[in-house]
């Protein structure tokens, strides 16, 4: 356990966002270890200048942590600029989602006032479930990236400073999201964009990248310019991200056809036979009998006949900075203006 002290940030840059099989499938951006360590890298700069005292950063073995470690202690030697304090916290990584959400909870357990997501939507969806009340900012290195921001880090570390100590108030810097649950027995998940029911009866390789297989769709949100699964109900309706309203569409092979860019460069036709809005807090049974669920983009959960999976749109999603309220809140303020920052001692 780390013991709190200071304002206090947490990083969680997922090695495994971006790796999956959509990366043959389709031609998607790569983040490498080394640009998510540039990354984490290019907050701490802001961070430190704003008086953030302390870094919490997940470990892992694939040499984004000890990159960044490197990058202190080279900063450290040279006095070139003011960067708070990082530390990791303490724990055995498993491998895969547990390691996000273990790391969150530390994280928040030891006073982080925020937490930095460097992935894509699954990434953003397992620290969430994690950690529900936890501020995120957002930052996309995954392949499905609908949730998070296309942001230049260093922006994305202003902002993050300028709230969490106290510059900007939270009524403005944060912004309350949408959730997708889905029900099924005893057990409960959660989507942040959008929950897919296939016609694929075993979980595999996760991803979707075939039209076929599509039965059933719900989303929290629509947007015109999203890649991915999101992106077929944006062609019937848009659906804005802070409207309390999402929807629900049903495949079928006589039913309209609509052009979708369902993975980065692929252009597919999906046949959608019926389009509806969702209602907040309505469950809606799935009607597909047999099947498995994909959470934002990866298939999750299998369920067989006599088995019918609940769906349901919540408002209560995860609050997240919204870096652009932010900046502009600082400058119509004035922090912008002669700032009272830290100084390289030498």
């Amino acid at each position: 356990m780390v013991k709190s002290g200071g304002i206090t940030v947490g990083v969680i840059a997922n090695p495994a966002s971006g790796r999956d099989i959509r990366r043959l499938t389709a031609k998607a951006s790569v983040f490498s270890m080394s640009e998510k360590a540039n990354m984490v890298q290019r907050l701490l700069g802001p961070l430190g200048t704003f008086a953030v005292d302390r870094v919490l950063m997940m470990p892992d073995a694939t040499g984004i942590a000890a990159a960044v470690l490197r990058a202190v202690q080279a900063n450290e030697a040279q006095g070139r600029t003011v960067w708070p304090r990082v530390e990791f916290v303490t724990q055995e990584l498993v491998g895969g989602a547990v390691d996000s959400q273990t790391a969150a909870r530390l994280m928040q357990d030891a006073g982080a006032k925020l937490i930095v997501v460097l992935g894509g939507d699954g990434t953003h969806r397992v620290v969430a479930a994690a950690v529900p009340d936890m501020p995120l900012a957002t930052l996309s290195t995954g392949t499905n990236n609908v949730f998070p921001d296309w942001r230049e880090a260093t922006v994305t570390g202003i902002a993050t400073a300028l709230y969490v100590t106290g510059s900007v108030g939270a009524d403005i810097a944060l912004q309350r999201n949408k959730r997708l649950c889905v029900q099924l027995g005893e057990r409960t998940e959660t989507a942040l964009v959008d929950v897919c029911v296939t016609r694929l009866t075993h979980v595999g390789a996760r991803a979707i990248w075939e039209p076929d297989t599509i039965a059933e769709l719900y989303v929290a949100f629509a947007e015109p310019d999203a890649i991915g699964l999101s992106s077929i109900a944006a062609m019937f309706q848009l659906i804005a991200r802070d409207e309390p309203r999402g929807a629900y569409l049903r495949c079928a092979p006589n039913g309209r056809q609509v052009l979708a860019a369902i993975a980065p460069g692929v252009l597919e036709r999906i046949v959608v036979d019926h389009f509806e809005n969702m209602v907040p807090g309505v469950t809606y049974p799935v009607r597909t009998k047999r099947g498995s669920i994909a959470l934002d983009g990866e298939r999750e959960i299998e369920f067989h006949h006599g088995q019918v999976p609940q769906i349901s749109l919540m408002l209560n999603g995860p609050p997240t900075l919204n870096v652009t309220a932010t900046l502009a809140a600082a400058v119509n303020s004035g922090v912008m203006v002669d700032p009272v920052v830290r100084s390289v001692v030498r």
